[in-house]
């Protein structure tokens, strides 16, 4: 298939640029992915169409304050020139050091590159962290080390700021809303958007009615944000991103399914975790590592029965992702008609329940 067939067209303004004050005050869309049929409604209705005996299955990570601003501090030509990381994954710690500052070491993308030769050095907060470019890794990417005293967490959270995506342009006023209500594993990138619009009544309320909630982690890159160059989209690589599904969930969400359950994703993250763990049996196994899995039509999702998540970027690989569910035809009419009923788009956009 070509990357084309999965484009439509999206006026700039339904770009949501900041999320609404009440998170679950969100537009609903609910797509069935049968026959195509649409519904309108809030997200709050998303209980209308939830049975006891399902289960959400939803992505607990955390996002980080990636962003980093800094100046280079070893070169007499460039020395005070402003540069921006951008924290992709920590990448181990290094062994048989003799300094006596704390040091990590991070995958990056260094901007601009020109600055980020090996060995150049460069100061955040002052000097309250110092990082060397060790290695250029793939795609442009920096394999640094960072050197700093004191807790990596309390310098990252005073001195970083929330990657949004390169579509939003207005300043994020509370970090805490470009976080799931259910964060706990920081390592993310970027946010798993599609949990954004659960409250933790909204939760509560589900569970009361008798649906299971269960928790995976998956650390989103900012390969998410990657656009699709290849015209062929099999000729596309997806970036691996770390992720982890425990025993006792995996055989909970078996044990759901086997007892009449639908097993609902709560994002396309989720998804990607469930795909890259189930079995030609639909069964799903517990699993620490790392998924480059890349799904597209006409890949048939195994893992799941239904999937909560946001509108997506035209041409993205998140299109591909839904309409392995749907199928590529009822999620284009759908996108089409929620941009003609002008729902918001993309991360602080609306929502979409696929079942």
């Amino acid at each position: 298939m070509n990357t084309k067939d999965f484009y439509y067209d999206l006026p700039e303004e339904l770009i949501a640029q900041s999320p609404l004050e009440d998170r679950a005050g969100s537009r609903l869309l609910k797509l069935n992915k049968e026959t195509g049929e649409v519904e309108h409604n809030t997200f709050r209705d998303i209980l209308k169409y939830l049975k006891p005996g399902d289960c959400l299955v939803m992505n607990d990570s955390r996002v980080i304050p990636a962003r980093l601003y800094g100046v280079k501090i070893n070169d007499d030509a460039e020395d005070g020139a402003e540069v921006e990381f951008l924290l992709l994954k920590r990448v181990g710690t290094p062994e048989n050091t003799t300094n006596t500052k704390n040091t990590l070491d991070w995958e990056v993308i260094l901007k601009p590159g020109r600055r980020a030769k090996v060995g150049s050095r460069f100061s955040f907060g002052d000097g309250k962290l110092v990082a060397e470019v060790l290695d250029i890794v793939e795609e442009g990417k920096r394999r640094v080390r960072f050197e700093f005293d004191g807790i990596w967490e309390e310098i990252l959270n005073e001195l970083g700021e929330m990657p949004l995506p390169p579509y939003i342009k207005e300043k994020l006023m509370d970090n805490e809303r470009y976080q799931t209500v259910y964060s706990k594993v920081e390592g993310s990138a970027a946010a798993p958007t599609a949990g954004l619009h659960f409250t933790e009544e909204l939760m509560k309320q589900v569970e009361d009615m008798g649906v299971k909630i269960l928790f995976l982690t998956l650390h989103v890159g900012l390969g998410t944000f990657r656009p699709v160059t290849a015209e062929e989209i099999e000729k596309h690589h997806m970036h691996a991103e770390e992720f982890s599904i425990t025993e006792e969930v995996a055989n909970q969400i078996n044990e759901i399914r086997a007892n009449g359950g639908r097993v609902i994703a709560i994002g396309t993250t989720s998804v990607r975790v469930l795909e890259s763990c189930v079995t030609d049996d639909r069964k799903i196994f517990a699993r620490t590592g790392e998924t480059d899995i890349f799904l597209y039509p006409p890949y048939k999702l195994r893992a799941v029965d239904g999937l909560i998540t946001n509108f997506h970027l035209p041409e993205s690989t998140l299109v591909m992702l839904v309409s392995c569910l749907a199928g590529r035809e009822n999620i284009l009419n759908a996108y089409n008609e929620a941009v003609k009923e002008k729902y918001r788009f993309f991360s602080f956009g609306d929502a979409m329940f696929i079942v």
